[in-house]
């Protein structure tokens, strides 16, 4: 399966990308997987009523977002959770890319949302996005899901240390790989036959 783990944070070295390292490795202990990670530290995605986003005018960037969102079958994102909602990259990034040049983007894939916080939040973000992509998924009456399961990464800074590898308490461990081995396994049902409407 091809796995795309995005994390949406723009700050360098963040909790959020210390978590999708981590979600790497557990994606990687869960079967022969082809995974890509994209950091949102060199996002230049225009915000929604400042430009657009052409196939024809790609940054590099923006290319290597819509390249490996479009040969992934999961798409993960991670959000870091600011006052309460998702990070406005994440939510423009569907802004930009939920019309019909992108429309391949959400058709055919199983899309996760987790959320991250160095406090006890993240659900929020995760609920924000969820909704945003639901509708872009509707809208454009594309054949794509998004797996029912969140993750909350609470307290991310004392669980994940700098690279991502897991130091902290059993119950954030267990949870995790509970939400990995349940995204997969919608992924893997999802997946198993096309279900493209029949012309």
């Amino acid at each position: 399966m091809n796995i795309l783990l995005i994390s949406t944070s723009s700050r360098k070295n963040s909790n959020t990308l210390r978590f999708v390292n981590y979600l790497n490795r557990l994606f990687a202990e869960n079967g022969t997987h082809d995974i890509s990670v994209i950091n949102y530290e060199q996002y230049d995605l225009p915000f929604s009523g400042q430009g657009y986003v052409k196939r024809e005018t790609l940054t590099p960037f923006q290319h290597e977002l819509v390249s490996a969102w479009e040969a992934a079958d999961l798409v993960v994102f991670a959000m870091p959770e600011y006052n309460w909602t998702a990070p406005p990259q994440a939510t423009n990034t569907i802004h930009q890319l939920g019309g019909p040049a992108f429309k391949n983007l959400f058709e055919n894939k199983v899309f996760a949302m987790a959320g991250t916080s160095n406090g006890r939040g993240g659900r929020q973000p995760a609920l924000d996005m969820t909704t945003v992509v639901n509708k872009i998924i509707s809208f454009t009456n594309s054949y794509s899901i998004i797996s029912p399961k969140l993750y909350e990464s609470h307290e991310t800074d004392k669980n994940l240390d700098e690279t991502g590898q897991f130091v902290g308490h059993e119950v954030y461990e267990r949870t995790a790989r509970a939400f990995v081995q349940y995204t997969l396994n919608v992924a893997q049902r999802w997946l198993q036959g096309s279900l493209e409407e029949a012309k």
